[in-house]
């Protein structure tokens, strides 16, 4: 079954951010991610409120999107976000096709 990175982002400085959006792509090629959402528009309809960037990225198999997440190239690229930018991720691993 595929599976899903839900993330929400706050970004704080998006110049020095973009050093992570420069490197990350390595680690989503390396596991086969396809983006579905990337930034766009966004609104809460229930709970908190929306944050001002959210992703959702496809991965084959919940194995995968662990994986890639863990991978050294993801580490090294999610250290130059994390000073820059708060962000939540959850992997999500998705339904069976019916």
């Amino acid at each position: 079954m595929k599976a899903y990175w839900i993330a929400h982002v706050d970004i704080a400085d998006a110049e020095r951010y973009s050093q992570y959006t420069q490197r990350a792509p390595k680690a989503f090629a390396e596991f086969g991610a396809k983006f579905l959402a990337r930034g766009g528009r966004s609104e809460a309809m229930e709970g908190r409120s929306t944050p001002p960037r959210s992703v959702v990225i496809e991965f084959e198999s919940y194995e995968q999107a662990v994986a890639c997440y863990h991978s050294a190239a993801y580490q090294e690229a999610k250290s130059y976000r994390e000073e820059w930018a708060t962000a939540e991720i959850i992997i999500v691993e998705g339904i069976a096709p019916i």
